[in-house]
């Protein structure tokens, strides 16, 4: 059927072993650059996957080399049969991992262990309990701050995702790092990216060079170490000598990765993107409802992946609202 081509390589060559899945579209936070003020048009109930559906699709990705699964929202720990999917997609051979804002995290620590979840990124944008209740519209920050401490505690491998916006929290750059001193985990700064109904600017976004140069601005150049970045790395590694964690930063517009991409995303209606910032989209839970094979839908998508950004290989088609508007809000692609 596939002419013995692998279905998950794409165009360029790139291999695919990696796949986020959205399981749910809603969230108990509201973070401003993840859903509009005014909130989404959720799909109805009947539209979402089930679990029995997000295990066959799973399967069959990995059935052709997906060997890392990461599940997404809005908020997956919201989902009530959340222990039911964590249990059927633990019995693949896959590294199971989970993101999560971790607000009822605590609740779920026995079953994460039980099915062999063992890294958790938390979104976490300040370390301000005014600024964080700002972010999200949801004053959690104490439950969240308390809930990273207890999943160090235990023993799970945790990385914190900050978003930075220009003249709002890209102050805390340097309390983030120190935030690293004392705990085990990974600070990553994420660059601001435009999706639908965020109100996007690129002079809200903080670059990589920014970044770095506050860094620099405190802490000398001995004192920053570059670690090595893992095989298909989203972000560029570093740590303070003496602290415990490290920090990373995620230049997804100024720096993109694209080249080294092996990522697909499953949103909670079951339609593949191939790419984040890719408009575009495959029904594959339509084809499975009606008993299809879902191979040839998936082949195809991957096949027609972008080298750059769905397309937006400069800085200036990004700024273009109209190549980045038609795409979903992030809160119903997932994080």
């Amino acid at each position: 059927m596939q002419d013995n081509k692998n279905i998950l390589q794409d165009s360029h060559g790139r291999q695919h072993t990696y796949l986020r899945i959205s399981l749910i579209e809603r969230c108990n936070l509201r973070c401003s650059y993840c859903m509009p003020e005014e909130g989404v048009q959720l799909s109805p109930k009947s539209h979402l996957m089930s679990y029995e559906e997000i295990y066959d699709i799973a399967k069959t990705f990995v059935k052709h080399g997906v060997t890392k699964i990461r599940l997404t929202g809005g908020e997956p720990l919201i989902r009530k049969d959340i222990p039911i999917i964590l249990e059927k997609l633990a019995t693949l051979p896959v590294e199971l991992s989970i993101t999560s804002n971790a607000v009822i995290i605590d609740k779920f620590i026995q079953i994460l262990k039980l099915n062999g979840v063992q890294k958790i990124n938390v979104s976490l944008d300040s370390l301000d309990r005014e600024k964080f209740k700002q972010i999200t519209r949801r004053d959690e920050f104490q439950k969240v701050h308390d809930n990273i401490l207890l999943l160090v505690k235990e023993g799970f491998t945790v990385k914190v995702n900050a978003v930075l916006m220009k003249g709002f929290n890209d102050n805390e750059i340097i309390d983030f790092i120190n935030f690293t001193k004392d705990l085990p985990i990974s600070v990553r700064f994420i660059e601001f990216m435009p999706f639908d109904g965020n109100k996007w600017d690129i002079s809200k976004m903080v670059s990589y060079k920014e970044i770095m140069d506050k860094v620099n601005e405190v802490f000398t150049d001995d004192n920053v170490e570059r670690l090595q970045d893992a095989p298909n790395d989203t972000s560029k590694n570093y740590k303070i000598k003496g602290h415990k964690g490290s920090f990373a930063i995620i230049s997804t517009v100024t720096n993109p990765f694209c080249d080294s991409c092996n990522r697909l995303r499953l949103t909670a209606n079951g339609q593949l993107k191939n790419c984040l910032f890719s408009s575009k989209e495959s029904d594959l839970l339509s084809v499975l409802r009606s008993g299809k094979s879902i191979e040839s839908v998936i082949q195809k998508a991957v096949e027609a992946k972008l080298k750059v950004r769905g397309g937006m290989d400069t800085l200036e088609k990004l700024k273009e609202p109209k190549l980045h508007s038609n795409n979903r809000s992030m809160i119903t692609i997932g994080g």
